[in-house]
């Protein structure tokens, strides 16, 4: 399933976290909250397409514009609220290793996370029962159907799954990130991950590669502009967006044949 909404998924992530925490003052209970909204929010994306049959590509952009929606009416009174955000954790020996040391290990609890998040998918996908359940429902769900499992539940199961999780990367983005809320602020990022998934061939450890190219294209133009480069500051905050459209078209001829056999019917 193709959920467009994910963008919404990870803004409502943005402003739950960002709201718990702010009650809370614990960013941990934050980004429990950002979990849950994402995963409510990408189960209407599934309900409608599994149980309605609505169009998986309309019906995304429809949860997006949702999710921008609550985001913008709730999150008005965020604006100017402060929290405690997550600090930096310096790895002890690895966080001083030159160059290396100040990019992969300094960084917030969250970011240590992500770094198991894609091996820890690649090995339920690739090497457990649910995780051949699961791409059955992508691939072959009549198969599934014949031993007796529901492919509808497994696809809504996925999909909240995966809003649970964009939940989370919008509620390190608020909470530790830019340590602040204000509308709008994934900024199409929720668009950039489907596309990474289309990029690294459905498979989660080449996914890794993409996303690490487009989050240093993004700090790429942020180094730049801090220099005080001639080049323009709206041109070099589209350097990261150019990247993706250039990654993708020079693989888009050879990723086709990789998407699971069932999205063949979305289009």
């Amino acid at each position: 399933m193709i959920n467009l909404g994910t963008e919404g998924s990870m803004l409502t992530g943005c402003l739950a976290a960002y709201a718990v925490t702010a009650q809370t003052g614990n960013p941990w209970v934050g980004v429990l909250a950002g979990a849950v909204a994402g995963g409510l929010l990408a189960l209407v994306h599934a309900i409608m397409v599994v149980r309605y049959r609505t169009n998986q590509l309309a019906t995304g952009l429809v949860v997006l514009f949702l999710g921008l929606g609550l985001t913008s009416l709730f999150g008005a009174s965020y604006v100017s609220e402060t929290i405690t955000p997550f600090t930096q954790w310096k790895v002890p020996l690895l966080g001083s290793i030159p160059w290396i040391g100040d990019i992969f290990f300094d960084q917030d609890p969250l970011v240590y996370l992500s770094y198991l998040a894609a091996p820890a998918v690649w090995w339920l996908l690739f090497r457990t029962r649910a995780g051949l359940l699961l791409r059955s429902a992508g691939e072959q769900p009549e198969a599934l159907s014949a031993y007796g499992y529901s492919p509808g539940m497994v696809q809504i199961l996925a999909v909240v799954v995966g809003g649970m999780f964009a939940g989370i990367g919008g509620a390190q983005l608020s909470t530790a990130y830019a340590q602040a809320w204000f509308e709008n602020m994934t900024q199409g990022r929720g668009f950039i991950a489907v596309a990474l998934v289309i990029f690294a061939a459905w498979d989660p450890l080449k996914a890794i590669i993409g996303a690490y190219l487009f989050s240093g294209a993004i700090a790429l133009q942020l180094q730049l502009q801090a220099r005080g480069t001639d080049v323009s500051q709206y041109l070099l905050q589209a350097v990261p967006y150019l990247t993706v459209i250039v990654i993708l078209a020079a693989l888009s001829r050879h990723r086709a044949h990789d998407a699971p056999e069932s999205l063949s019917r979305v289009f």
